[in-house]
């Protein structure tokens, strides 16, 4: 695979709480999409770190089209 690798000085991290304000879901929500595999996460002791990309990443996959 020819994947390119992204620097990690220009990945921005997100908090648990700014994705859900983002989303305007609940924390709850998120965490529930990082356990279960959806949204990419990073854990950091207690806590995780999502990458900005992979809320676009899931944001894209997550559309529907009606119709």
């Amino acid at each position: 695979m020819n994947d390119p690798v992204t620097p990690l000085g220009t990945v921005r991290f997100l908090k648990v709480a700014e994705v859900a304000a983002a989303l305007r879901v609940s924390r709850m929500s998120v965490y529930r999409l990082i356990h279960s595999g959806d949204l990419e996460a990073v854990r950091f002791g207690r806590n995780f770190r999502v990458p900005e990309h992979a809320v676009n990443a899931y944001l894209r996959e997550s559309f529907y089209h009606a119709g």
